[in-house]
């Protein structure tokens, strides 16, 4: 019988990629490109627009189609869940991962005999330079793990308990329940939170001159906050903290090392 091996992004499925073709594999690899951590889930199952929706409101790049992105990844969800393959989840111990991992769950609670998973933590992060060692939570995400790090692990692919498929569907349809702007995980347990706790930490590191975005983008994306935030996600916040006038923006917003911003409504030095 086949195999698909489910990421949660591009960067985990090419790391992925390129540790099935070290090991001499021809395993089928497929990314879910959605951040589960932020943004609606109410509907997510449903209706691809649900998604699709609250990335156009976020992304800057006006080239992509997310309607027809989401569409087309239900249906690639759906054929997978009809399909006979074995499937290898690989998570990390991140919100996103996390719910990937749930959401996966529940599309195949009904043939628990496929579903397989490979747990990674910071523990398996072999550069000791690497953030996540330095965060309380330890959060990380597949994308983070070099090749070799995914090819030894390899092996260690385990079957996931009826119970506990069981389990993790169940809490996936309590989170889209829920339905909050943002979702923390500690401790095994999902929380929500709102996008206005992201904009009180931007707010918090503002003085009356001009700062670079970039520092402050680094501190947020490094906060202790349950979930790792995107640089998608923090630029999308800098630019409705300047449509309500809560801040200032300055640069070009596609490159990191020009864009500078300032707090308001104080006027900013030149």
């Amino acid at each position: 019988m086949s195999t698909i091996h489910l990421t949660n992004g591009d960067v985990a499925a090419e790391s992925l990629r390129a540790a099935l073709t070290a090991a001499g594999r021809d395993d089928r690899v497929h990314a879910l490109r959605d951040d589960l951590a932020v943004g609606p889930l109410r509907g997510i199952d449903d209706m691809p627009e649900v998604r699709a929706d609250f990335w156009e409101r976020v992304s800057t790049d006006t080239r992509r189609d997310f309607l027809r992105e989401f569409r087309e990844q239900a249906k690639a969800l759906d054929d997978i869940a009809h399909d006979d393959a074995h499937l290898v989840i690989w998570h990390g111990e991140s919100a996103a991962d996390q719910l990937m991992l749930r959401r996966v769950c529940y599309h195949l609670r009904n043939s628990p005999q496929r579903l397989n998973e490979v747990r990674l933590s910071v523990r398996d992060l072999t550069d000791a330079g690497a953030w996540a060692h330095t965060r309380k939570d330890r959060a990380t995400s597949v994308g983070m793990f070099a090749p070799n790090v995914l090819q030894a692990r390899l092996p260690q692919a385990a079957p996931i308990s009826v119970l506990r498929i069981s389990r993790l569907a169940l809490e996936w349809q309590e989170v889209k329940q829920a339905n909050g702007e943002t979702r923390r995980w500690r401790d095994n347990v999902f929380t929500s939170g709102s996008f206005a706790d992201l904009d009180a930490m931007i707010l918090d590191q503002l003085t009356g001159d001009w700062q670079s975005a970039a520092r402050i983008a680094a501190e947020l994306m490094s906060a202790e906050l349950g979930f790792l935030v995107s640089d998608n996600v923090v630029l999308w916040r800098f630019r409705e903290l300047v449509a309500s006038r809560r801040i200032r923006l300055r640069g070009d917003p596609n490159t990191w090392r020009t864009l500078e911003l300032c707090g308001a409504p104080a006027p900013c030095p030149h």
